[in-house]
């Protein structure tokens, strides 16, 4: 007969296609069953950590629910970290984890409710008789709040006998959210009249925007009011033109661009919460600009904000765009008289800087220009997190993920590929990572290049040290050697594991980048380019950092 952990497995089943994870004593029945399952495949990750971090990657580059599994203790508490990122991240997983006995814990076991309920979590932990029901109810809890959530099995029921797996309902998920009542209504109304009659409009959207679908009804916006685009890091490409967007704001966007954003005399802002780097502290919006902000949350979410609408921003773009219409605006002519393309600029950089080592700025440039054009990019957090996002644009937000910065963490990067990789199985998966974050994660560098073999490349900006605290801290007269890295051969662990590396020292080293991308996939490795750069160069982003904390 079938046990609670096949009850559990073929449950979840039935809405996911991919887990990811560590096998253990906790969660063997788990896997056994869903082994036996062909619609779902399950990936071994080499770190729990490493499991969750793939599944988040999964969900943010297909929109699909994640899951990952993790066996009890040691292996619960190793997935803590990536699941804070999760929670932060606001992405909706199931965590199946075992758990101690029904009867009491033992030596190695810890308060796994309380430890997940501390980053955010909730967990459900499932019985004899419930275990399919329990599992719908976590399914529908981490969909409906886009969150994680913790599905235990407890070690003494997880082979348990629990008969033929029932037919449990679908979890029941709720509507968009539409503004209410004739006050929201009336905000709409003053949104329409703002950006009609505004000279210069903006409209600026987050990943709430893309991930409610609101693309099309924001690129109508923009036509009917000639506005001007722009991005938060994690919703760049959702507009459709991007003839007429500035690209990401705050300090991953070019100075020209930033300069424009200030000019506009209304702002609309869609799915983006205004966080002190997208507002560039403070600085990205001028005194004068009449701020609204559309979001799901309970209220607005910057003192910057004059009009507040609490609702799904596709719901709420598509009903700005009816009254637009209504009303027969006329575009601004704002966006075709200024020149966006020379706003979008960024500074080159040298072909080495001062010291001899690789600039960032022109290697990341010329890797930009050399990456195929189908690309998801996935980022581990540290310094080197502005050099993508500046120099390598994507078409859509699903392939762009930094997966870290949420929780304002490191050594997330390599166990990113596999999950983007099997949520992408035709594009080219670049993962950009530090030599820190590099050595944190190593464990799930085996794992990256067993996944995306022949269509996955890392670049590892390799500065022999921690060098956001060295920008910090350093420049602030602290202790350097705690920040400093013995200088690290990735291109020869790479090779290790299978993979293709190559040490950057110059830009000519990058032609074999142009070589990698022109073969075909079936005959070519996973690519390593292992990037000697210089330190002393200081992404805008940070320089922005370090004159506030000055």
């Amino acid at each position: 007969m079938p046990t609670v952990s096949a009850h559990v497995a073929l449950t979840l089943a039935r809405h996911i296609d991919h887990v990811f994870g560590v096998m253990g004593n906790g969660n063997a029945y788990f896997l056994d069953a869903l082994e036996s399952s062909t619609e779902v495949m399950f990936t071994a990750a080499r770190h729990e950590a490493g499991g969750v971090v793939a599944a988040d990657a999964f969900h943010r580059a297909s929109g699909r629910l994640a899951a990952a599994t993790a066996t009890y203790g040691a292996g619960f508490t190793n997935t803590l970290t990536a699941l804070a990122e999760a929670v932060q991240a606001h992405v909706p997983l199931v965590l199946v984890v075992g758990d101690e006995p029904t009867s009491g814990p033992r030596p190695w076991d810890v308060d796994q409710i309380a430890l997940a309920s501390a980053v955010g979590a909730r967990t459900y932990t499932v019985g004899r008789t419930d275990a399919a029901a329990t599992t719908v109810i976590a399914i529908e809890h981490a969909l409906t709040y886009r969150v994680p959530t913790v599905l235990a099995i407890p070690y003494d029921v997880a082979a348990r006998d629990a008969g033929p797996v029932p037919d449990v309902p679908a979890p029941r998920l709720p509507e968009p959210l539409h503004p209410a009542g004739a006050f929201a209504r009336g905000r709409i109304d003053d949104i329409a009249e703002a950006l009609a009659t505004a000279e210069r409009p903006l409209v600026l959207a987050g990943r709430g925007a893309w991930t409610a679908g609101a693309g099309t009804a924001l690129g109508d916006i923009a036509d009917l009011t000639g506005a001007l685009t722009a991005s938060t890091a994690l919703g760049r490409g959702v507009f459709p033109r991007a003839e007429y967007d500035l690209g990401v704001t705050g300090g991953f966007g070019a100075e020209g661009a930033m300069e424009l954003v200030r000019e506009a005399d209304v702002a609309v802002v869609f799915g983006a919460s205004l966080n002190q780097f997208t507002m560039r502290f403070g600085d990205l919006i001028a005194p004068g600009t009449r701020v609204f902000q559309v979001d799901v949350a309970p209220a607005a979410t910057h003192p910057h904000v004059a009009g507040f609408v609490r609702g799904d921003a596709a719901v709420v773009a598509a009903d700005v765009a009816q009254a637009l219409r209504a009303r027969g605006a006329a575009p601004s002519g704002w966006r075709e008289s200024v020149d966006i393309a020379a706003a979008r600029a960024y500074v080159a950089g040298e072909a080495l800087a001062p010291d001899g080592r690789l600039d960032p700025r022109s290697a990341a440039e010329r890797i930009g220009a050399l990456l195929p054009e189908d690309r998801v990019v996935v980022s581990d957090g540290g310094h080197f997190i502005g050099w993508a996002n500046m120099y390598w644009p994507v078409v859509s937000p699903d392939r762009m993920m930094m997966i870290g910065t949420a929780f304002q963490s490191i050594g997330l990067g390599w166990p990113s590929v596999p999950g983007a990789a099997l949520a992408r199985p035709k594009s080219t998966i670049v993962l950009t990572t530090g030599d820190g974050g590099g050595l944190m994660a190593l464990a799930d560098l085996e794992s990256a290049v067993r996944v995306a073999a022949g269509r996955g490349l890392a670049v590892v900006w390799n500065d022999a040290a921690y060098g956001a605290e060295v920008n910090l801290y350093g420049l602030k007269g602290l202790a350097r050697e705690p920040m400093l890295i013995p200088e690290v051969d990735f291109a020869a662990l790479a090779t290790g594991v299978g993979a293709e590396g190559v040490v950057v020292r110059t830009l000519a080293d990058l032609d074999r980048l142009a070589t990698w991308a022109a073969e075909p996939s079936a005959s070519r490795r996973f690519l390593v380019l292992d990037c000697r750069i210089s330190g002393d160069v200081i992404a805008p982003y940070q320089q922005e950092i370090i004159r506030v904390n000055s």
